[in-house]
């Protein structure tokens, strides 16, 4: 493993201008950060629950807290998108320990009509591969221990550095590193040949 020190280009110039509309009540800049964050949102909750409803639930759980406490965001101590990473892990460690989420409906809060989206924005050619592997992937993910799913979750799935990947799940950069490499020998004896190809083209590995 490689120690990662570069910084992640700001993707979000409009973050700050987004915020402070919401803290004011817009509710067009609530839907805004809504469809720009919820798809990897919902995509990091299904890799760690491999349960549709109950990945629908952690975005949705995830984005009304963070709506409701936007005004304890610090740009200071790290990135937006890793404080809903933060926040999503969380819920989904929650959802492992009970049988039910008591959510609060997020188009209720925002008084706006839209759903979680399923993770369908990708490219043609990625949703191909994607759509070869994705089954045995899920089968293979299911032999993974949670702190495993959420390691390959957020490296794999989301594209984070192993220092991003730390600060969210709260651990030294050595131990991220270490859960990745067991994740990734345990997800290759558990999958075929030609998946663990198609696999190594969806995610570079």
């Amino acid at each position: 493993m490689t120690n990662e020190t570069y910084e992640r280009p700001n993707n979000d110039p409009d973050l700050p201008d987004l915020i402070a509309r919401c803290l004011s009540g817009d509710q067009e800049a609530y839907a805004t950060l809504y469809e720009r964050y919820a798809p990897n949102l919902y995509r990091l909750a299904y890799s760690v629950l491999l349960v549709e409803q109950d990945a629908e639930d952690v975005l949705q759980e995830s984005l009304v807290y963070a709506f409701r406490n936007l005004d304890r965001y610090d740009p200071k101590r790290g990135a937006f998108r890793t404080w809903l990473y933060t926040i999503t892990i969380s819920r989904c460690r929650n959802a492992r320990r009970r049988k039910w989420l008591p959510t609060v409906a997020l188009t209720n809060l925002l008084n706006i009509g839209i759903e979680p989206p399923a993770p369908d924005d990708e490219a043609p050619e990625v949703r191909a591969v994607w759509a070869e592997v994705r089954g045995s992937l899920e089968q293979a993910l299911t032999t993974l221990s949670p702190r495993l799913r959420e390691a390959v979750a957020l490296r794999y799935g989301q594209g984070l550095t192993y220092r991003e990947m730390a600060e969210i799940i709260d651990c030294p950069q050595k131990t991220a590193e270490s859960r990745v490499r067991l994740a990734h020998e345990q997800l290759r004896r558990a999958m075929s040949v030609e998946d663990r190809a198609a696999l190594g083209e969806l995610w570079n590995i």
